[in-house]
């Protein structure tokens, strides 16, 4: 099974040191302040919050397909929080704190 996350668009000729800092796989804060990856099951939903981000707070999203199993053994191993979004789910970016 594949999940789908959510990436910042960057152009690589234009791209700030602040860009590099910020770059990778796009994720929120939760209510402690620690960053929780959103994993996406249904690539529809991804594509619609990324639509929200960019309506929101005026950044490109694209989106990247990764085996489930791998992305979350890679959260697992840098012990990164991560969430799965299924078709069930409603999520709304946040309109303030979430530092993308």
């Amino acid at each position: 099974m594949t999940s789908t996350f959510l990436k910042k668009n960057f152009n690589s000729l234009n791209m700030t040191e602040e860009d590099k800092k910020t770059e990778g796989a796009y994720a929120v804060k939760d209510r402690n302040g620690e960053k929780v990856l959103f994993m996406f099951t249904n690539e529809d939903d991804a594509l619609r919050y990324a639509l929200q981000l960019e309506d929101e707070h005026g950044t490109k999203m694209s989106t990247i397909e990764v085996e489930e199993d791998l992305a979350i053994k890679a959260c697992d191993m840098y012990n990164y929080k991560y969430t799965i979004i299924t078709p069930d789910d409603i999520v709304i970016p946040p309109s303030k704190d979430d530092n993308i």
